[in-house]
């Protein structure tokens, strides 16, 4: 058996009806929960550290915290979403991702906003998760990844409105408010899909959940080569991304001198070239394929990388020359993201939650290594910051370069 044969226990259904613009829209919203979950807070977050006396690990563990739980969710969620279907994992995990935002508003320390956060991170997975394998289950790879490249343009949207709107919101009423922004994303994406969003899944593998057939299913992903090439792009790319989330808000607003409200739309600038990274992509994949986008991405990829750490080693801390370089790290993740995603799962179309699932934990992983390490790197100073993010931008260069050259059809 092949890893994308189907497997004898599938039940199939009826192929659902899904118009480009619909599936677009509800990936969007689904894919979008974790820049919401994670940009709105982000000029909240030195707000909530002083007033909860928390040192800079504790604050970065609710980030890093909530990542891993994220991460390691994924491959609970991608198992259960191919057994029983698309739908009632959403909706189970949007009730819960919803209660979880609720309670991290009315957090009294930050034990408890970790517990939360943490909460928040395992159930925003359900979402995560069931959006990448639904695109595998309407669409071929390369169709996929020109359709997750226009559901990233809207995150692209959401990811600009984020952090202006947290730093406004944090700015006027508290740390508290952006996280109740938070939580109205999360309750009315659940509204949408409850609403509009049909089952996707046409074959339903009754031994998804079992240990012996998952195990062996997943060893079989995690040896497949296009598999290891597109979950090392993603990941790598998303771990200069993670280093911007986790640590843009204490160099900007603690080092730069910045207020929340300024914070938020430096980082609207970062957003905004992700979004043009996105319609970049789509143009690419169809001048181009899916391999030629991802190498011209790494262009920008290493000049945002390279720009910034040798301006810092320079000396240079200034807004300009953190943000600048922020802005073509950003663009080239806008290029890469889409078609990683959608590269990872195409090799299994009868098992794209599980192969998520295991994309997706890996890239949690990463993830999770970056926060721990910024919350004892970050120094008073950029220099951590802009390596950090240096080092990422020439793994993703190489690994878009080298493997996905190589190891994609």
């Amino acid at each position: 058996m092949t890893a994308s044969s189907p497997l004898p226990a599938a039940a199939a259904t009826a192929a659902p009806r899904v118009s480009h613009a619909l599936a677009a829209f509800a990936l969007a919203l689904l894919l979008g929960l974790q820049p919401a979950t994670t940009d709105i807070y982000l000029p909240a977050l030195p707000l909530l550290t002083r007033e909860l006396g928390a040192p800079m690990s504790a604050a970065q563990l609710t980030m890093s915290a909530l990542i891993l739980a994220f991460g390691v969710a994924q491959l609970f969620w991608g198992p259960v979403a191919d057994r029983v279907g698309r739908r009632p994992v959403l909706i189970v995990g949007l009730v819960l991702y919803t209660a979880a935002s609720i309670g991290s508003m009315l957090a009294g320390s930050i034990g408890w906003l970790v517990l939360w956060r943490v909460l928040q991170g395992a159930t925003m997975a359900a979402a995560v998760v069931c959006a990448r394998a639904i695109v595998r289950d309407l669409y071929e790879p390369h169709e996929g990844a020109q359709v997750m490249s226009l559901a990233l343009s809207g995150l692209g949207v959401i990811a600009i409105a984020g952090p202006v709107l947290g730093g406004i919101v944090a700015a006027a009423w508290g740390w508290r408010s952006a996280l109740g922004v938070v939580a109205a994303f999360g309750a009315l994406t659940l509204a949408f899909v409850g609403w509009r969003l049909p089952e996707t899944l046409r074959h339903r593998n009754r031994n998804a959940t079992r240990a012996g057939p998952l195990l062996a299913q997943w060893w079989q992903i995690a040896r497949h080569r296009t598999f290891i090439a597109w979950t090392l792009l993603v990941s790598f790319t998303y771990g200069g991304l993670f280093t911007i989330l986790a640590g843009s808000s204490f160099v900007y607003i603690d080092v730069l001198g910045l207020s929340p409200g300024w914070y938020g739309l430096a980082m609207a600038c970062g957003s905004l070239s992700y979004l043009v990274g996105t319609f970049i992509c789509r143009r690419w994949i169809l001048r181009h394929g899916i391999r030629g986008a991802v190498a011209r991405g790494g262009v920008f990829t290493l000049a945002g990388g390279a720009l910034g750490a040798g301006l810092a080693l320079a000396g240079v801390q200034a807004v300009w020359a953190v943000l600048l370089p922020q802005c073509l790290f950003v663009l080239g993740h806008g290029i890469h993201q889409p078609c990683g995603q959608s590269g990872a799962v195409g090799p299994f179309p009868h098992a794209a939650g599980a192969a998520s699932a295991l994309a997706g934990f890996v890239l949690a992983l990463t993830a999770f290594g970056i926060g721990v390490w910024l919350g004892q790197a970050l120094d008073g100073t950029v220099l951590p910051y802009a390596l950090g993010i240096g080092f990422w931008s020439l793994a993703t260069t190489l690994v878009a370069w080298t493997l996905v050259q190589r190891h994609t059809l």
